[in-house]
């Protein structure tokens, strides 16, 4: 791809992150936690692979820890192990909050509270604004 093709598409993926993020926030303002966690581990992840699209590759899978540590050019993340740590906190969100089968005997609505979301949707903010910050 080319290089306007390659921010195009990361433009795209961004877009989509701030997209979810902004529902986070909203879902976590009306007290839907889990459902605001959930958004904001799929707005974090759309955020680093915008990132990937930005260098011409094709990011795979939904850990955001492994889309990180596997990113060719880590040199571009200030504080790499604040990114691992941040991702890791996401990618602990992306199943157990989406699925009622993803906790024992409680639903996600049941185990999912305020500061998860707030948690949630201050790592999303990190990679988003971080992506932002590659695009220039």
């Amino acid at each position: 791809m080319s290089q306007s093709k390659n921010r195009h598409e990361a433009m795209r993926w961004l877009l989509t992150a701030r997209q979810d993020l902004s529902a986070a926030q909203s879902l976590s303002e009306n007290g839907f936690h889990a459902q605001s966690c959930f958004l904001a581990q799929q707005s974090g992840e759309k955020a680093v692979k915008a990132l990937w699209y930005l260098y011409d590759l094709e990011p795979w899978g939904h850990s955001i820890q492994r889309l990180v540590a596997e990113f060719p050019d880590t040199a571009a993340f200030s504080d790499y192990d604040g990114w691992i740590q941040r991702a890791a906190t996401l990618d602990r969100f992306y199943i157990p909050t989406h699925y009622p089968n993803g906790l024992p005997d409680l639903t996600p609505g049941e185990s999912y509270f305020k500061p998860d979301a707030d948690t949630a949707i201050a790592h999303a903010t990190y990679f988003i604004e971080a992506a932002e910050k590659a695009m220039g």
